[in-house]
């Protein structure tokens, strides 16, 4: 376990400082003199002549060579300093970290969801597969699979916002706010958690200690409880956080549509207004906490399979 732990962590460090350091080259790979850029970022006021931008460049170190330049910003990064917006003038991290909690609000809302109808029908189907339960539930949500967001956004508001007048149509103001964003995200994980829980559940039903638990006097109906079930779910953990990492970032469409602040929104704003240090701390905000999310999957997986639990001893 313990090399595991040790790759795990290593592979961990490294896809963040290589992902950080592309967010760093965003300014030199936009149109525009970089260290304007940079300095932009950094000070507060109207635009400075030349004169002083080489100062200011050159007190900022920013002719300093581009490894120098990357370590200094990410430990101001890790500090908790991403510079400036361009637009409101104010610290990058005081509009990251509300819109990383309004989206980690949602996602673990939409998830809830998905998890709470996907496992109910995916045990079913496997429990009978090729039963007429089976194909139903296969067919339902493979459908959803094909409904975009941008297409049941505007369906879902049309109905319960504006026919039936049951929930709000846009805003982040209470709970009512969120269901309809995070229904509409949720429906897309909920075919493939259940695809997921249906092939973990059969597969799991196949496995020889189900018979075995039988032949020690345990009624189909526990061994189903004790065995088939939990071992069933366990591909479910590491997909629940291959969506939670991908909705963190993925998620602009909805936020957009139903005027949600989050990161998405965050984001979708910063590149339509070229606010290069929003952009810089949401994508690095956002792939750090993606990363980290997948990796303590993969420590949970490890735990929790069967297949390998004998050599976590």
């Amino acid at each position: 376990m313990i090399p595991f732990i040790a790759k795990r962590t290593a592979t961990l460090v490294a896809a963040v400082a290589v992902s950080s350091f592309a967010v760093f080259l965003i300014p030199y790979f936009t149109p525009g003199d970089p260290v304007r850029k940079i300095i932009r970022s950094r000070v507060a006021g109207d635009a400075v002549d030349n004169g002083s931008v080489q100062a200011l460049g050159e007190s900022l170190g920013l002719h300093d060579p581009l490894a120098v330049q990357y370590f200094r910003w990410l430990g101001d990064v890790l500090s908790g300093d991403m510079g400036l917006s361009y637009v409101s003038r104010t610290a990058v991290a005081g509009q990251v970290l509300p819109a990383l909690t309004v989206t980690l609000s949602l996602v673990t809302m939409a998830l809830g969801i998905a998890v709470a109808v996907s496992l109910p029908l995916g045990i079913i189907a496997g429990l009978r597969p090729g039963s007429a339960p089976d194909k139903t539930i296969t067919a339902v949500t493979q459908a959803l699979i094909a409904m975009p967001e941008y297409w049941v956004a505007p369906v879902l508001v049309l109905v319960f916002a504006l026919k039936l007048s049951v929930l709000p149509s846009a805003g982040w103001t209470d709970l009512s706010s969120a269901v309809l964003p995070a229904l509409t995200l949720a429906l897309r994980p909920i075919s493939y958690f259940t695809s997921a829980v249906r092939a973990g559940i059969i597969d799991a039903a196949a496995a020889d200690h189900v018979p075995a638990a039988r032949a020690r006097g345990l009624s189909h109906a526990q061994s189903v409880l004790r065995h088939v079930i939990p071992n069933g779910l366990v591909p479910l953990s590491t997909l629940f956080a291959v969506w939670f990492a991908g909705l963190l970032g993925g998620s602009v469409i909805v936020e957009v549509i139903f005027a949600v602040p989050g990161m998405g929104r965050l984001l979708f704003d910063a590149v339509i207004n070229s606010d290069i240090p929003v952009a810089q701390g949401g994508v690095v905000v956002v792939v750090a906490l993606a990363v980290g999310v997948t990796t303590l999957a993969d420590f949970v997986h490890r735990l929790l399979s069967p297949a390998v639990g004998g050599s976590l001893a």
